[in-house]
């Protein structure tokens, strides 16, 4: 046993000479890796010509290896599996260090391989040589670098350990050339579960689950806000069974969103800047509120100061840096939200809480009065909204569909208006925010979860940052169904620039070229819809096809996300329109 770390003895292959290029690939299998994306260069070739004869892995050739990590991370999030990817070093390393950066912000498991330079070329400034490791150590979990083929197995099994246990995130191995031809005596794979620095599974202190019950069930305005840790630690049952146990309503960060059924009777919607009117509202009321696997970020909080000034707050996360970080908490309980939950369950006594759900009610009366009104029941030559379009789709898509967005209007709309029916149907990058994530990412998803429908929906903006994807999406005939809402703008920054900035449009107008037409050149089917009138039959078509079809809907260029409550303003400040805020009295 290694000094390091402790190993299972179990021997999954063991063979007298290989290279390590083949150690590498036989690992990844052993970890249980059935899908790779990823992109060739001079650094990663020995590795790419053992992947020549290699049957046991697929290879998805991406355009782009920024499109590579978004794959990798749509296949993970809709599978929970660990997505991976290859690329070359030099600039294929330094064209993941967004997707990186967006994989550690949102929780999600990753393994980046990246070839390097030899060993002996490394601090020369060699062709496409770039210190990967030292760029990657801050938005990783761990990054290490190879040198020598024996250390192969071993660094495949901590990589997967640590990318898949305790809080989720990216992990990086840069492997230098001479570990990729150098060769393996007596290969042998050992999965790791233990790394003596490494506590990913903390023990639960049983006196704060008591402490909890303790205030949940002495509550009377008890409110339960699921962020993604929910659905990453496999607790959307648990969330559900706490939450009907004591009538309690739950809210969801972005990240939660398909968390609980959008349809379930305590299901309230999304908390913060575009959240639902009466989630916003009912957290400056709550007396209790139970935070699950989510980090009070700041487009949930708004100001900070005035946070939840009458809750006392249940923080629960597997991530103990998480505690205090942004608000106060008074009982934070560091654990897997699975764990701690099925703990927490039977301390908690039935609860009736209908006066307070009465307020709920209240103001979604309101917020469909002012806002569903204004989005979804337009009619005739009106130009079209993208709310009515995610809504209809949300409507005649087949129950489990993934719904993948890019970020931006596109984004807040389809959380608000696309009504998740199973955990990971909502798939999107929440912290980062990167433009450009949606249809990788949706073209992931669709390979980890050929079973389900998935449907992309991204903006015009968006869609053109990671275009050329529509080659692999073309090459593997991956069925995504696209929905581009094409209104000629950077749409959310132009409803800052109208709010905010006495709308002055600098920079946002675009002057697109036609989709169609160039999915017509990928061989993809598309149309555009300029018509309400053409809208569900539209939709109809681009579900009923067998493979890749893309819908370009002209979208209202002046439509904007609301509610909204402005930036640094208190959450219970809610703009309906740009003239109108929500009072509850």
């Amino acid at each position: 046993m290694s000094q390091e770390h402790a190993i299972k003895q179990t021997t999954i292959d063991k063979t007298t000479s290989i290279t390590g290029a083949e150690a590498l690939l036989r690992s990844l299998v052993a970890e249980g890796v059935d899908t790779v994306f990823g992109y060739p260069g001079g650094a990663i070739l020995p590795v790419y010509n053992a992947l020549y004869d290699f049957k046991d892995l697929r290879h998805i050739l991406v355009r782009h290896e920024q499109g590579a990590m978004h794959a990798a991370q749509g296949y993970a999030r809709a599978t929970g599996r660990v997505g991976t990817v290859i690329v070359t070093s030099g600039p294929g390393a330094a064209n993941c260090v967004t997707g990186l950066s967006d994989a550690m912000m949102d929780s999600t498991p990753i393994v980046l391989i990246t070839g390097q330079v030899g060993a002996r070329y490394l601090g020369s400034d060699a062709f496409q040589e770039t210190d990967v490791v030292a760029v990657t150590q801050p938005i990783t979990k761990w990054a290490y670098q190879v040198r020598r083929a024996a250390d192969l197995p071993e660094a495949v099994a901590k990589a997967y350990y640590i990318a898949s246990t305790g809080r989720p995130g990216p992990v990086v191995l840069d492997i230098a050339k001479d570990a990729q031809v150098g060769m393996v005596e007596n290969y042998c794979h050992r999965h790791v579960n233990f790394i003596r620095s490494y506590n990913p599974e903390p023990e639960t202190s049983p006196a704060a689950i008591a402490e909890a019950a303790q205030l949940i069930n002495s509550a009377s305005k008890p409110m339960i806000i699921a962020g993604g840790g929910v659905t990453g630690a496999g607790a959307d049952a648990l969330l559900q069974s706490l939450a009907e146990k004591a009538e309690i309503p739950v809210a969801a960060t972005l990240m939660g969103m398909s968390a609980m059924p959008a349809d379930h009777p305590l299901f309230m919607g999304m908390a913060g800047m575009h959240g639902a009117v009466g989630v916003n509202v009912a957290t400056n009321r709550a007396d209790v509120i139970i935070a699950i696997g989510m980090r009070f970020d700041d487009r949930v909080t708004g100001n900070t100061a005035t946070y939840a000034p009458q809750a006392k707050i249940i923080h629960i996360d597997i991530d103990r840096s998480e505690f205090n970080k942004t608000v106060a908490v008074d009982v934070a309980i560091h654990g897997d939200a699975a764990k701690v939950l099925e703990a927490l369950l039977p301390q908690v006594k039935p609860a009736s809480h209908s006066d307070w759900l009465r307020l709920f009610a209240e103001c979604h009366q309101a917020e469909d009065a002012e806002v569903y009104s204004r989005e979804l029941r337009r009619s005739g030559s009106e130009p079209m909204t993208m709310g009515e379009v995610a809504d209809k789709i949300s409507a005649t898509a087949p129950m489990g569909t993934i719904a993948v967005t890019d970020v931006g209007q596109n984004q807040m709309m389809t959380a608000r208006y696309f009504r998740c029916s199973a955990p990971r149907s909502l798939i999107t990058s929440g912290g980062l925010g990167t433009m450009g994530f949606g249809l990788p990412a949706a073209m992931g998803a669709a390979v980890g979860a050929p079973d389900r429908t998935v449907c992309y929906f991204g903006g015009d903006g968006g869609f053109q940052m990671t275009i050329q994807e529509l080659g692999t999406i073309m090459q593997y005939n991956i069925p995504v169904k696209m929905i581009v809402f094409n209104n000629s703008f950077l749409g959310n920054v132009r409803q800052w620039q109208q709010l905010f900035f006495n709308g002055r449009f600098s920079q946002t107008p675009l002057l697109n070229p036609d989709f169609v037409a160039i999915a017509a050149a990928y061989n993809i089917a598309a149309e555009r819809v300029a018509d309400r009138a053409d809208l569900q039959a539209a939709i109809e078509r681009m579900l009923d096809h067998d493979g890749p079809y893309l819908l370009d809907i002209a979208i209202d260029p002046t439509d904007m996300v609301f509610p909204m409550t402005p930036a640094g303003r208190d959450v219970d400040f809610i703009m309906l329109t740009p003239d109108t805020t929500y009072s509850h009295d």
